[in-house]
């Protein structure tokens, strides 16, 4: 029963280490991550580059509604974009009679190095490729 106990509580040891190192690395990523999009929102700025109200679609693809808040989309699919404050935004939202009249409210969400990482749908992009990719097309691209 001890050798049982023993075992037991090493094993939640290394569950609990395994699982901090882990949340460790994320907050690092997540630091770079937003290291790159204060880098970008400067550089749009020195480039003359306007943010635009985002718009965010509903899950189901259907809708799309206006949100509050402005910055430039990431992808052409303008799944995400990084706001004028920075943050990073995933740009889908639960379908609603309020957001409708009223647009849709925005969180950020914590960037990662590599957007759509564990996404499931298979399509990944490293962050910084997006960010330069989005500079180098200049103000035409809304």
């Amino acid at each position: 029963m001890d050798r049982a106990a023993d075992w037991e509580e090493q094993r939640r040891q290394a569950i609990a280490g395994h699982a901090a190192a882990l949340e460790a690395g994320r907050a690092a990523e997540a630091r770079e991550a937003g290291a790159l999009l204060d880098d970008f929102v400067a550089r749009a700025a020195e480039r003359g580059l306007t943010p635009h109200t985002l718009q965010a679609r509903t899950f189901d693809g259907r809708g799309t509604y206006r949100t509050h808040v402005r910055g430039w989309y990431l992808k052409s699919n303008r799944s995400v974009a990084v706001g004028e404050d920075g943050k990073y935004y995933v740009l889908t939202v639960p379908a609603s009679l309020r957001a409708r009249f009223a647009g849709a409210d925005l969180s950020p969400s914590t960037p990662r190095l590599i957007v759509g990482a564990g996404g499931g749908d298979g399509e990944t992009v490293p962050l910084k490729q997006l960010l330069d990719k989005r500079l180098d097309a200049g103000i035409s691209w809304p």
